[in-house]
């Protein structure tokens, strides 16, 4: 296996055939296609028209089968656990899909505040005034048929909408309760007193990462296994398997049980990529979408009762790293990602391939242009259990127990009498603290000179600062002893100012302003305007309330700052606004 390909960028073969059904009985019923190319889709009385391409597939009759959302198909009934098993852990990517089930204990686990609820004898729910449960996902429970219909959505919202809202009923349908209901009699219950710590939490040694998480009897079997760590999408836009175990219950047994879950956001791709759902090469756009994605991945750990501390991994699939403006949108992406991770109290984790987006973090590690991760999960099939990356990654980079090795993949392995086709990695991973996680005060009324033999908040806040630049690794204790003045020196090297060792008026400004360079200006909220308002702080020497509100007293010292520096004084803070206060200036 090269390093150059990232394994869940392969294309893989398919694992299953879809079961196309003209009939099935009354419970399914596939009708001929129109002469407008679509076909009538029928289920316990529920009907919708979709495309007629769409294979219909019938999981009762066929229960090995993959419910897998970057295909088009309807899928009626309930997924099973030895079907999701049997999805490769690699497939990426969203497209426009069905999945019809009977409204019954198992599908109410999946309901939620983000779950429409059509009206007692209507076949369909209003699409507006219901908070989204996923950009990619469309949930609607219809109490009249008694089934649960999860939308996959692809690049063409208007065509699943339109599909929902075509929606009919006949004399089949029989009503049935939509109230959300317990777990089924039969599955483990949760255990009472277990608290979920931070995950991974702290750990070496073997994990995998199926594409759906395994039930709780599958990874009660697997607990013959040799892997202590499992590898969950919780959330994006570009998840591709459907998750019908995954549930706050779930995380909580597996933990209890000694399991390391590793929480994967895969959402928008490289702009330089063929998926349907991009980062822009905007820098500015790029940036706030990392902002929204990690918000996204945020509520769906809440959701799942993993807390603040957890490492929430993105999964940024393998890109072309010579097209500069592609590597370049990518990180500002995963920048802005870390940042509001950060701000929201998680921890944040990336994972790409070796020669591509480890080779472009790695690259970027000691310049400061950007915010780097708390860990790194590489993919690098050489089947090796460590952490080594070289060259792509050097040791000294990401080296406190900050690091995953997807070491092989696309494989069926078999404990405990249950087969589940995985990913193997290998983890040596623990809670920090790391570069970048520090929770020290940076809010001042001023920033003013802290050098060897100072002490107290300021002192810490510097500390902070140099951490999150990989410039400093000791302890934020608010004491300057010779590793923060060689960490100072270190800094003011990379940024061109005097190397002195003090952290005066231009190294403050070059510290707090560090980061990406996201267009602002009136009317903006949010950590990247508390950055800013910092900076100004710093550079002005000015009183200014750090607040996050880009409002009229921020206006006004951007102008101010941009008439000190020559700029266009227009109060609107972009690249060169940025590069300015980010040499220190």
């Amino acid at each position: 296996m090269t390093p150059l390909r990232s394994s869940r960028a392969r294309l893989r073969g398919a694992t299953t055939v879809l079961a196309v059904l003209a009939a099935l009985g009354t419970s399914v019923v596939a009708a001929a296609a129109s002469p407008a190319a679509a076909k009538d889709v029928s289920y316990r009385g529920y009907h919708v028209r979709v495309p007629a391409s769409w294979p219909v597939v019938d999981l009762t009759a066929n229960p090995g089968t993959c419910v897998r959302l970057d295909r088009h198909a309807v899928y009626v009934g309930h997924p099973s656990d030895a079907g999701q098993a049997s999805c490769p852990p690699g497939i990426v990517g969203r497209t426009d899909a069905l999945v019809i089930e009977p409204l019954d204990a198992k599908s109410r686990q999946k309901m939620d505040s983000s779950t429409r609820v059509a009206p007692q004898g209507s076949a369909t729910a209003a699409a507006s005034g219901t908070k989204r449960e996923s950009p990619g996902r469309i949930r609607e429970a219809v109490p009249a048929a008694g089934v649960l219909v999860t939308a996959s959505v692809g690049a063409h919202e208007t065509t699943v909408q339109g599909i929902l809202d075509g929606a009919r009923l006949d004399d089949d349908a029989k009503a049935t309760a939509a109230t959300p209901g317990t777990a089924e009699s039969g599955q483990e219950a949760t255990p009472a007193a277990a608290a979920v710590a931070a995950q991974p939490g702290t750990y070496t040694g073997l994990g995998f990462d199926p594409c759906a998480a395994p039930s709780s009897s599958q990874m009660s079997a697997w607990s013959a296994s040799p892997f202590r760590a499992i590898g969950v999408y919780i959330s994006g836009i570009s998840a591709a398997c459907d998750q019908p175990n995954l549930t706050a219950s779930w995380v909580q047994t597996q933990t209890s049980a000694g399991w390391h879950i590793i929480p994967i956001h895969v959402g928008l791709q490289a702009p330089c990529n063929n998926f349907s759902h991009k980062v822009s090469y905007t820098l500015s756009t790029a940036a706030g979408q990392g902002r929204s994605e990690a918000q996204e991945s945020m509520s769906a750990a809440a959701a799942l009762g993993l807390p603040a501390g957890s490492v929430l991994y993105n999964d940024m699939e393998a890109y072309d790293q010579t097209d500069t403006a592609c590597s370049d949108a990518v990180m500002t992406f995963l920048s802005a990602w870390t940042e509001e991770l950060r701000a929201g109290g998680y921890l944040s984790g990336v994972y790409s391939s070796a020669a591509s987006g480890m080779a472009d973090l790695a690259g970027e590690y000691t310049a400061g242009t950007y915010t780097m991760p708390d860990h790194i999960w590489f993919a690098r099939w050489n089947g090796a259990a460590d952490t080594d990356a070289t060259p792509y990654v050097p040791d000294a980079y990401w080296a406190d127990h900050q690091r995953i090795h997807q070491l092989s993949g696309d494989t069926d392995e078999t404990w405990g009498g249950v087969t589940i086709n995985i990913d193997r990695d290998y983890l040596d991973v623990d809670t920090g603290p790391f570069a970048g996680s520090c929770s020290a005060n940076l809010d001042f009324a001023q920033y003013t000179s802290v050098s060897a033999g100072s002490s107290g908040g300021l002192v810490s806040a510097a500390q902070c600062l140099l951490l999150r630049q990989g410039r400093y690794s000791g302890a934020v204790d608010g004491v300057f002893g010779s590793g923060t003045t060689t960490a100072v020196q270190s800094f003011q090297s990379t940024v061109s100012l005097p190397v002195t060792g003090t952290v005066d008026s231009h190294t403050w400004t070059a510290l707090l302003s560090a980061g990406t360079k996201p267009t602002l200006q009136s009317g903006f909220t949010g950590t990247d305007v508390k950055r800013l308002q910092r900076a100004l702080i710093a550079a002005r020497g000015q009183t200014l309330a750090i607040d996050g509100d880009f409002g009229a007293a921020t206006t006004s010292a951007v102008k101010a700052y941009q008439t000190a520096q020559a700029l266009t004084s227009d109060g609107i803070v972009g690249n060169a606004t940025w590069s300015a206060l980010q040499a220190g200036k």
